[in-house]
Order: structure tokens, then C-alpha cells, then sequence
């Protein structure tokens, strides 16, 4: 068995021409995959958001305080069903202490739950049908994905109302709502 070897002799000057460019594409090639953005599965992260909304319900059922306010991001906003409810998070933190202290918060179980995704995936809103102590209520709300983590920056709770009774309802409302609507509509 005869075995052919060639070997190739590069002129030095040529090499010497040559390093800065061969330097710089293997830096070039070496940042690119660095860099290269890593493909993100919208059913892992449906799964990631799932959980951590199923984590922050049950937070607040267990009054797990930390738990809860550490989903939330900083500057976030929540709304809740009465309609003087619309806080920052240190408001909402203020109004919600003393259910945590207390040990019983509030209890929210997702019964359907709808995840959607900018074409980044770094921002996801949803929507879910919750079964909580004012019966049916639906909580919609927008995360942001800070690094690897997603956090709560909107979130809205509304208690439903069936068409067949809202002529019922709206009595109940007006004595509480009427006030807060002359109250806007004058700014």
C-alpha cells in the first residue's frame, strides 16, 4: 500500500498579506456564533408561562407573599374588579399586605387559559377563565421576558356578568360607579 501525501508550501510573504484578513473572518465567524440568537419554541415557552401563572395564583392561595410580588415586575400594573382598583405595584403590594399577613389571600384556579407571542417572543399576552370566590372571572394580562425569566407587567381581573341579569346588576354598580364616571368625565 502506497500512500500519497502532498504537502503545500504557502509563500510566507503571502501569509504575512494574509493574517490580518484570516484574523479578522475567524473573529468574525467566532462572533456570529456566539451571538447567533438561539431558536425559541413557543411551546416551551407557553409551557414557562403556564407555570408561572399557575405558580402565582397558587402563591396567593397559600399567602406566600414572596412568591407572589416576585412574578410581578417592577414597574408593573394591576387592575382589579372594583373599578378604583388600578395600581402600580408598590400600591398593589400596600393593598395586598395585610391578606398575606393574615395568611389567606385570595384563591384563583385557571380553568382555560390562552397564551400569545410578539414575534420576538420576548412579549406574551393571555387571557384565562378563572373559578375564584366571585364565581367566574376572566384575568388577561402582558409579560415581558427579562434574560431567561418572564415577569407580569399588566394584569387585569374581571368578575363576568351574564346578559340575561346585567339589568339586575347595574343598579348595584350605579351606587358605587356613577360617582367615579361624573368624577372622570369632568377631567
Amino acid at each position: 500500500m502506497c500512500l500519497n501525501l502532498r504537502i503545500f508550501v504557502v509563500n510566507p510573504d503571502i501569509m504575512k498579506k494574509l493574517s490580518p484578513y484570516i484574523v479578522a473572518l475567524s473573529l468574525a465567524v467566532s462572533a456570529y456564533l456566539l451571538t447567533k440568537p438561539v431558536p425559541v419554541s413557543t411551546k416551551d415557552e407557553t409551557t414557562a408561562i403556564n407555570n408561572l401563572l399557575n405558580d402565582w395564583h397558587a402563591a396567593a392561595g397559600r399567602a406566600d407573599y414572596n412568591g407572589y410580588f416576585d412574578k410581578i415586575a417592577d414597574d408593573a400594573h394591576y387592575i382589579g374588579t372594583d373599578a378604583n382598583e388600578n395600581w402600580d405595584k408598590k400600591a398593589f403590594e400596600a393593598f395586598s399586605k395585610p391578606y398575606f399577613d393574615k395568611g389567606k389571600a385570595w384563591d384563583f384556579k385557571a380553568l382555560e387559559r390562552h397564551v400569545y407571542f410578539s414575534k420576538d417572543l420576548k412579549t406574551a399576552w393571555f387571557d384565562e377563565f378563572l373559578d375564584t370566590h366571585m364565581k367566574g372571572c376572566h384575568g388577561s394580562g402582558v409579560l415581558e421576558k427579562d434574560g431567561k425569566v418572564w415577569k407580569i407587567k399588566h394584569y387585569v381581573l374581571s368578575m363576568t356578568v351574564p346578559n340575561e341579569v346585567i339589568d339586575e346588576v347595574l343598579p348595584a354598580k350605579a351606587r358605587y360607579e356613577d360617582a367615579i364616571i361624573a368624577k372622570l368625565k369632568k377631567k
